[in-house]
């Protein structure tokens, strides 16, 4: 006796993968995530390599782990794969404080993201 499977989220022909709690604000890692949306799998992991932002380290390990969930378990053809979503939400927030003059404070707010790319296995046209 065990819990009943879950239904998949995803369609058939596609594999996602969620990465959470990425130290980076939402904003900046969407710019990354524009990059590689639309673009064939390979092709964005090669622009994620030699990309200069420091986030899109982590980027690309999702993309490769979507990329592995597509090919282990749902037998989809790694050299069709298209990045057909990447999408970028809010996580918490980390507040700190900084002395400033005059006895007064400065807030610093430090955000985290959450990230979830869909790779799509395209037909051979």
């Amino acid at each position: 006796m065990g819990k009943q499977a879950a239904p998949r989220r995803d369609a058939e022909n596609e594999a996602s993968s969620f990465t959470r709690n990425l130290r980076v604000s939402p904003r900046k890692l969407n710019l990354v995530a524009e990059q590689i949306r639309g673009k064939p799998a390979q092709q964005a992991i090669t622009e994620l390599t030699f990309s200069r932002r420091r986030i899109s380290g982590a980027v690309r390990k999702a993309l490769e782990s979507a990329i592995a969930n597509a090919e282990n378990n749902h037998q989809l053809d790694v050299d069709q794969l298209v990045v057909a979503e990447a999408v970028v939400g809010k996580s918490f927030v980390m507040k700190r404080f900084r002395a400033r003059a005059r006895g007064r404070v400065g807030r610093i707010k430090k955000p985290f993201s959450n990230l979830r790319v869909v790779v799509r296995e395209m037909e051979e046209a």
